[in-house]
């Protein structure tokens, strides 16, 4: 565990994206197998420890720690992990808990995935008794899951890529076809063996994303399509060898959660879309992301929500028709070929974004106003003959989204951050005035904001809080944050009956009296 744990601990303090990618490199060509592969597991979250959950590891905590002590410490320290790595005992026979290499980041997983969930805390236990701060720490973030050392799955595969000299597309390609511990992979990575052939195989090919549009002179709509950017989640859908995948953008298979959309996808192919559900106070049409929303991260779907709630796919590109691989064709081409698709498919469950057609870029620019009418986040243009190549190509493909939402709101709660965060209140929830002078929160966020405000917020609930609530402070209801949000959406969930999408704190309005903020009622008039 020595090495995985300072892993961690490099990639926790370091904000330099090539250190990071430099230091994971290092990790992956030095450790053995399996446990470099179980490291890379563990940074692209797919590593499954089932039997140990958060709950259980608090549990555990409060056995060994006074639990006031920890209730008190975890509030001040920001982080479960980090709090009971520094105030575990020591073992139980005397010995000096220090971590002398003889638990490998094999073994403890192989340990932990071999109990059953009442014996899984206690085998936590008596490796946690045999280990440093350090190695503590790195073992319950890893039986815990979610990391949060400022890397990405994508950035982990990109360092991987690097340390074995790959092309991180090809990696991303052929991700899928292993499994953890993946020594398949490190054979192929190593040249001990040929990458797999995927034709056959249901696996995630990396999407073509675009850059914002910044200069509106550089585009000439004679090179360029454009389409409505639909307010969903870019799905692609994949079906090879009798088996049909959805994945979401960042590769998770999302199928569990959209059965209906996997089983109505049975022609073999790649497509890439837009993941919508209908609404029946829109006519059938897409509904907002709030009902989306509840369908998203479930295991199982009742038939209730699928018949209350069904999902579709809004398709924007295919990637390979049948078997052939389609991507080197221009869009146009390929348009074309997504036009004699997608008639093949259920129509209740897929249908074809449309595209939009303008005089000039002034006309364009107007119907990009009208987009949230429409219920639409803006704009995609996508140049004519660009082939559909894996991230951010410049000059290819741009999205120009609508003007964000603002409301003047007032700071009602915060909450500690996590990580580098953990010593500052960074998570703040806000709120908007009712006709009869109560204030109800709309909204939390927890980015916008500089270094140099985040102290200055730090600095304001510390000075105003009226009451806690474990690790949630109440303040003085005196200061205004000027709240950007894409959208708002009605919602049974929140006591406002309101619900924001992407709410970020825009501007410090301590210049504005609280009792001038935004009223619900104002908010009510936004909502789609």
């Amino acid at each position: 565990m020595r090495a995985f744990s300072q892993l961690l601990d490099d990639l926790t303090y370091t904000r330099s994206r090539n250190a990071k990618l430099r230091r994971i490199g290092e990790y992956l060509q030095r450790q053995p197998d399996p446990d470099r592969g179980l490291a890379l597991a563990a940074l692209t979250d797919t590593l499954d420890i089932p039997h140990v959950k958060p709950a259980a590891i608090r549990a555990l905590a409060e056995e060994r720690i006074d639990p006031v002590l920890y209730k008190m410490s975890r509030d001040y320290v920001g982080d479960s992990a980090e709090t009971i790595s520094l105030l575990w005992d020591e073992a139980a026979d005397g010995r000096p808990t220090i971590d002398d290499g003889t638990i490998r980041l094999a073994e403890a997983v192989e340990r932990l995935t071999r109990t059953n969930r009442a014996e899984a805390p206690r085998e936590l236990a008596a490796m946690l008794d045999h280990l440093d701060p350090s190695g503590r720490y790195a073992l319950i973030k890893l039986a815990s899951g979610g990391l949060r050392v400022g890397v990405s799955a994508r950035l982990a595969k990109v360092a991987f890529a690097q340390a074995f000299d790959l092309d991180v597309e090809q990696v991303e390609e052929v991700w899928h076809a292993y499994a953890p511990p993946f020594t398949a992979l490190f054979d192929w990575a190593e040249g001990r063996s040929a990458a797999p052939d995927v034709s056959d195989l249901p696996v995630f090919r990396p999407f073509m994303l675009a850059h914002p549009l910044e200069d509106e002179a550089a585009i000439d709509l004679a090179d360029y399509a454009a389409e409505w950017k639909w307010d969903g989640i870019r799905v692609q859908l994949v079906r090879a060898g009798g088996e049909t995948r959805l994945y979401s953008r960042t590769g998770d298979d999302i199928g569990a959660s959209f059965p209906d959309v996997c089983a109505a996808f049975a022609h073999d192919g790649v497509v890439d879309g837009e993941l919508l559900v209908r609404g029946a106070e829109q006519g059938g049409e897409a509904g907002s992301f709030n009902a989306l929303q509840q369908r998203l991260g479930r295991k199982t779907v009742s038939p209730k929500m699928l018949r209350e709630a069904p999902a579709f796919v809004r398709l924007y590109d295919i990637l390979i028709d049948g078997r052939e691989d389609v991507r080197p064709l221009g869009w146009s081409e390929r348009r074309d070929r997504l036009e004699r698709f997608a008639p093949r498919l259920d129509p209740d469950r897929f249908d074809l974004s449309e595209l939009v057609t303008a005089r000039d870029l002034d006309h364009l620019a107007a119907l990009r106003e009208e987009a949230r009418d429409a219920g639409v986040e803006g704009l995609m243009l996508k140049r004519r003959d660009a082939p559909y190549v894996a991230g951010r190509k410049v000059g290819l493909w741009y999205k120009w989204k609508r003007d964000p939402l603002t409301a003047d709101c007032v700071m009602m709660y915060a909450q500690r951050g996590s990580g580098k965060r953990s010593s500052f209140f960074s998570d703040f929830t806000f709120g908007c005035w009712t006709d009869d002078g109560r204030l109800l929160p709309v909204g939390k966020a927890y980015f916008g904001f500089t270094d140099e405000e985040l102290k200055w917020l730090d600095r304001f609930v510390r000075n105003n809080t009226v009451n806690r609530f474990g690790p949630v402070r109440e303040v003085e209801k005196s200061l205004v944050l000027e709240v950007a949000f894409d959208s708002i959406h009605a919602s049974s969930r929140h006591k406002s009956g309101l619900a924001m999408r992407f709410p970020r704190i825009a501007r410090i309005r301590d210049d504005k009296p609280a009792h001038e903020a935004d009223t619900i009622a104002g908010l009510e008039r936004l909502a789609t």
